[in-house]
């Protein structure tokens, strides 16, 4: 029999939480209050408890926090900061609205930046590397921050994928000179529409980022430097308030999944899934598996669709290979890790509604997929 097992189900997810949900909508309904307030106060302390820094800045999205975090940092024109080859691109955007230029290095078998590839690439332009937490997997931040320390320059952390994830007993977010949060709705910690975070350890920061989200304003029509519109809504704030109080039982369900995943695919003889960083605690945002071909990832997609079961792909090309890109972004550097992962790599369901029934139906679909091979 034919199981459908969907690669995300939010709708699962908010029947879950529905009664806590719909009683925080008529709340913020009802108080007439907007833009800004008291919810969006509430949850950025919550928040900033929760990633273990003192202050967390609600803004609009994830791509606007990479932003105002670097343009908070002091970087804009003329500066360039290094990036992995391998993200989502708003990765790139971020640092293209903060009106910086994007330096593209390669990432480690991982998937993750590779410190090696940004030393080489830190000239007298750089100000800041952008270290991304890929798949609920935490880059070496640490070593990151050594480089920067040594050269003067500052590191954010794109936290996107990461609510909840640790390397070596360190949280996502808690090395750099700030961190950028994305709550877009798949998220581990996601928001019913857009909705981003930053946070960091200095006051005097996020006092800066709270005037650059909102037009540059210190006091009321009283604007001191030229800022963004990117405010956190007070709805998105309160339906955060709901799940953060969920994230680690979640993040415990996405643990045991892909806990169970790999018992059933290690040794396997036609996929193998992404490996986890040594010492790491990932949050199991996304599960890849790596197939040893663009062609023997299309058949097994399809294989599984023929099933019911909803694949995708993290991501098919790499950043600097998008059309949107400059060559000078690349500065004849290769990226064969990135490369290679683009053309290789599926991601499985293992969202945190997924049944055990589930999850046991993916693995012998992909365990017959194996014996037809």
């Amino acid at each position: 029999m034919t199981m459908k097992i969907p690669f995300t189900d939010l709708a699962a997810t908010y029947q879950r939480q529905k009664p806590e949900i719909d009683a925080t909508i008529a709340r913020v309904t009802q108080s007439g209050w907007y833009v800004g307030g008291p919810e969006v106060a509430g949850f950025e302390r919550a928040f900033a408890r929760a990633t273990g820094l003192p202050f967390a800045v609600g803004v609009a999205n994830g791509t606007d926090a990479i932003a105002l975090a670097l343009r908070a940092l002091g970087v804009g024109r003329d500066d360039e900061v290094v990036i992995p080859a391998l993200s989502a691109y708003p990765t790139t955007v971020g640092v293209l609205q903060a009106e910086a230029t994007p330096s593209f290095v390669d990432v480690d078998s991982h998937g993750l930046m590779d410190p090696v590839a940004v030393a080489a690439a830190l000239t007298p332009r750089v100000r800041a590397v952008v270290c991304v937490h890929l798949y609920g997997n935490c880059a070496d931040a640490p070593a990151l921050l050594r480089l920067c320390r040594d050269r003067g320059i500052v590191l954010v952390e794109d936290c996107a994928q990461a609510h909840g994830a640790t390397r070596a007993g360190v949280a996502a977010g808690a090395t750099g000179d700030a961190a950028a949060w994305s709550f877009y709705p798949t998220k581990n910690l996601g928001a019913h529409g857009d909705a981003g975070a930053v946070t960091c350890a200095s006051e005097e920061l996020a006092a800066k980022l709270s005037r650059l989200r909102n037009y540059g304003q210190r006091n009321r029509y009283e604007h001191v430097e030229r800022g963004f519109n990117s405010r956190l809504d007070p709805l998105q704030a309160a339906i955060l308030s709901v799940k953060l109080t969920n994230l680690q039982h979640d993040n415990a369900r996405r643990r045991a999944i892909g806990l169970a995943y790999d018992g059933a695919f290690a040794g396997h003889p036609h996929l193998s899934p992404l490996p986890v960083p040594p010492q790491a605690l990932p949050n199991r945002h996304l599960y890849p598996v790596l197939l040893g071909s663009a062609e023997r990832r299309d058949a097994f997609q399809a294989f599984l669709a023929e099933r019911g079961i909803e694949t995708l792909i993290h991501y098919p090309i790499a950043m600097p290979d998008q059309q949107a890109s400059a060559p000078a972004w690349s500065q004849g550097r290769d990226f064969p890790n990135a490369r290679r992962l683009c053309a290789c790599m599926v991601s499985l369901p293992s969202h945190p509604d997924l049944s055990d029934a589930q999850v046991a139906y993916v693995i012998e679909a992909v365990q017959d997929w194996s014996r037809r091979c």
